[in-house]
């Protein structure tokens, strides 16, 4: 989360019920349905896509003051896990309720909520495509974009090559090698 935006959420958790999680437990698994938003009082949370392959993808940490996973607002099903990386506390608010607080606020309108899911929405994407960029090799950011996202429709492997951060020549001599060794995947 933006720094600048961290303090706004304070107020959405004023006298909220807090949890204590002990260092490398899991507040939130992907796909389960998204009924909470947590705010970081203490410690640290972060967000953790597992990859096919064994690896994990950290979309974002959330520290104090964060919101844990803000585009979850508007989604039914969590996308990633959520681990703590130290002894964390967290305030929790029903999700319809902090929708409610969020659309009823006296700074705030219906057009800046929708704003609001938008740009949740595209930090979320990011945030993934991000994390996808650092890893080393093509094959490993191939991999866990066709994981999240599936191969492109005709004639987009020049769009994805342009997502996961390398040449078109590096992605399709990559593509060459997988249907070489494994023609049943094309």
């Amino acid at each position: 989360m933006i720094e600048i935006m961290c303090d706004h959420w304070l107020p959405f958790f004023d006298g909220a019920p807090k949890r204590l999680l002990r260092e490398g437990e899991t507040l939130f698994r992907r796909g389960d349905q998204v009924e909470w938003a947590f705010l970081v009082r203490e410690g640290r949370i972060s967000l953790r896509r597992a990859l096919q392959d064994g690896g994990l993808l950290t979309l974002h940490t959330a520290g104090a003051a964060g919101l844990v996973a803000e585009a979850s607002l508007f989604a039914e099903r969590y996308h990633c896990d959520a681990v703590t990386e130290v002894l964390t506390t967290v305030s929790l608010v029903s999700k319809t309720e902090l929708r409610g607080l969020l659309e009823n606020s006296a700074s705030s309108d219906r057009l800046s909520v929708k704003a609001f899911e938008s740009t949740a929405r595209e930090l979320q994407i990011l945030r993934t495509r991000i994390e996808i960029m650092r890893l080393r090799k093509v094959a490993d950011r191939l991999d866990a974009y066709l994981e999240l996202y599936g191969p492109p429709e005709l004639g987009g492997w020049v769009r994805v090559a342009d997502w996961i951060g390398v040449s078109p020549p590096a992605l399709y001599r990559e593509l060459a090698e997988r249907r070489t060794n494994k023609p049943d995947l094309f």
